[in-house]
């Protein structure tokens, strides 16, 4: 089920406040908003709220048997690619970042946010479809800029089922295949990073791939790899290309 409301402060802050009071929160069911008054993304930054984008959050019901939750920012990256590839004429310079950005030709075009609340995972999906935000040192891009426009609804149910599918994938297989199409639909092995783990300097070094448990591997320039399993990622030296 896709639930549509006109506008909300943040369809992630729904989900948790509803799980929070107890409601049972069907996995596989989505909240999309038209408009988001405090839309949220990663580390408590603010979410652009684009008339015409998708805005929308899901829940992930974790099992005992289920691979490690964290990995699972992996595997809505991949749903999100998924939806997406369909709609370009040429999905080559569609690339994957980590932990979960969209990219397209090193311009952000999707962003994901997860948070838990005791054994669920709630979802949260910002698609930039008609319009992208200028942020200052940041390159963002909307799919009206490529193409005609993607309807929201038709999206939201073309997101739906991509995410279905990734999720029992997810379960069924674990992380070995899908840490294997990721790196596959990132950017090339060799591409410049900065990165900035929580509580430290940023590193600069050259993007070496992933561990066999979603981490990822970034290559210093003394030759150290060091493991990365949170903080923010930039393509380093990066054209800027806003677009408001």
């Amino acid at each position: 089920m896709i639930r549509t409301v006109p506008e909300t402060g943040s369809t992630n802050a729904d989900l948790l406040a509803a799980l929070r009071g107890g409601e049972r929160v069907a996995e596989g069911d989505w909240l999309v908003a038209l408009r988001q008054t405090a839309g949220r993304g990663r580390q408590g930054r603010e979410w652009f709220d684009g008339a015409g984008n998708f805005m929308g959050s899901t829940v992930v019901r974790l099992c005992p048997a289920d691979p490690p939750p964290a990995s699972f920012a992996l595997t809505a990256a991949l749903a999100v690619y998924e939806a997406v590839i369909p709609l370009l004429p040429d999905p080559s310079a569609l690339r994957l970042k980590w932990p979960n950005d969209l990219t397209f030709a090193g311009a952000k075009l999707a962003g994901i946010l997860l948070e838990r609340e005791g054994e669920a995972l709630v979802v949260g999906i910002g698609v930039n479809l008609a319009k992208a935000p200028v942020i200052e040192g940041r390159a963002t891009l909307a799919l009206a800029e490529l193409v005609p426009a993607p309807d929201r609804d038709l999206f939201a149910r073309a997101l739906a089922a991509t995410f279905a599918l990734e999720l029992r994938r997810w379960r069924d297989y674990g992380l070995e295949p899908l840490v294997r199409r990721w790196q596959a639909a990132a950017h090339p092995l060799g591409t410049s990073l900065s990165v900035s783990p929580p509580g430290e300097p940023a590193l600069m070094g050259h993007y070496d791939g992933l561990t066999q448990g979603g981490a990822l591997r970034l290559r210093l320039a003394d030759g150290v790899c060091r493991v990365i399993h949170a903080g923010d990622v930039f393509f380093a030296n990066a054209p800027l290309h806003e677009k408001g």
